[in-house]
């Protein structure tokens, strides 16, 4: 079983502006042996997210920045190979935070192990995992949507919009999403039932093809994208609108400061609320969070779709195209297949 070597990507230099090949380095590493209490995880997928952009740069936020000549880690589930802890045996599917190679070694704490009988073991990335969860807490916690209310998602073909999306709609309100591709609309439209969906990239007036879109303005505004996207959704903000604050994807490659229009005379005309939020504020609620996502999945309540790249070598194409939103739904890689199935 054992290999000599392990692939590995680490980050080669910060990027300026949007990301590129070059700022990624493929390196051999060496097999990792376990000490006790410790597994080997073969990676089988691995998550690509845009939160990751902000981690390259070196600079405060959130989370610590990635190191340069460090091998990047991101959500990984992965097939234990070799055990030497009590709490896990080969065989084992597991998920946690390692690192962007095709062998990592872990303590049992930095693992969970994961059901693969449940559903497909990639949705433990996606609709059941980080993304799920980020839908579901920030919609609920912050957005707070209720019945007949009109609610705007942007970036709402990705991972978390398409999740935000409809579990507003299983909360009875009035759902318009806003996404880049004509695929992606009729996807919104047809397949999970947003009433209302609008092309940004398309439009020749963003804002006026919102308004039409919501007639009755806008009670709740899950932001993924920020920018001119959001420009358009703030005129159309109702009395005591709520704001969840998820993302700014539009901004993340963005060289120097990103100017646009001034948004406090419409928060302070509409009374709005907008707060910023990652998901492991709500850390305490996952476990609570995850069962209603694995139950409407289970009903038949949830869709969820996913854009799989095939192999380690193609791990820095399916980041970079987070960028060009070539995923509809959550972007993957398959790195391998397990040896146990």
């Amino acid at each position: 079983m054992k290999k000599e070597t392990n692939k590995q990507i680490s980050l080669a230099k910060r990027p300026q502006g949007l990301p590129n090949l070059e700022d990624f380095n493929f390196k051999e590493g060496v097999f990792p042996t376990p000490v006790s209490g410790e597994v080997v995880v073969k990676t089988l997928y691995l998550s690509v997210d845009p939160y990751m952009r902000g981690r390259m740069q070196d600079a405060k936020s959130y989370v610590a920045p990635y190191q340069l000549n460090e091998v990047i880690t991101g959500g990984v589930i992965g097939e234990v190979v070799e055990s030497r802890s009590t709490e896990f045996q080969e065989g084992d599917v597991v998920i946690g935070m390692l690192g962007w190679q095709e062998y990592s070694v872990a303590s049992a704490a930095e693992l969970r192990r994961i059901d693969p009988n449940l559903a497909p073991i990639s949705t433990h990335l996606g609709v059941l995992g980080m993304p799920g969860l980020t839908a579901y807490l920030g919609l609920l916690e912050i957005g707070k949507p209720k019945e007949g209310e009109t609610v705007v998602v942007s970036g709402a073909a990705g991972a978390v919009g398409s999740i935000v999306g409809q579990i507003a709609k299983l909360h009875g309100a009035r759902v318009v999403g806003i996404a880049g591709t004509e695929e992606k609309i009729d996807y919104l439209l047809n397949e999970l039932g947003f009433d209302a969906a609008v092309n940004y990239k398309t439009t020749t007036n963003l804002r006026h093809d919102l308004k039409d879109a919501c007639p009755n303005g806008v009670d709740v505004y899950f932001d993924n994208v920020g920018g001119e996207v959001s420009d358009a959704v703030y005129p159309l903000l109702n009395t005591f609108a709520r704001i969840p604050q998820c993302g700014a994807i539009s901004s993340y490659n963005k060289e120097g400061k990103d100017v646009g229009p001034r948004i406090q005379s419409y928060l302070i005309k509409s009374s709005a609320l907008v707060q910023g939020f990652v998901v492991s504020n709500y850390a305490s609620q996952f476990g609570e969070a995850a069962r209603q996502l694995g139950k409407w999945l289970a009903e038949g309540n949830l869709k969820y779709e996913e854009t799989i790249v095939e192999g380690f070598e193609n791990i820095p194409n399916a980041f970079l195209g987070l960028f060009e939103g070539s995923n509809l739904g959550k972007m993957l890689v398959k790195v391998a297949e397990p040896s146990h199935s």
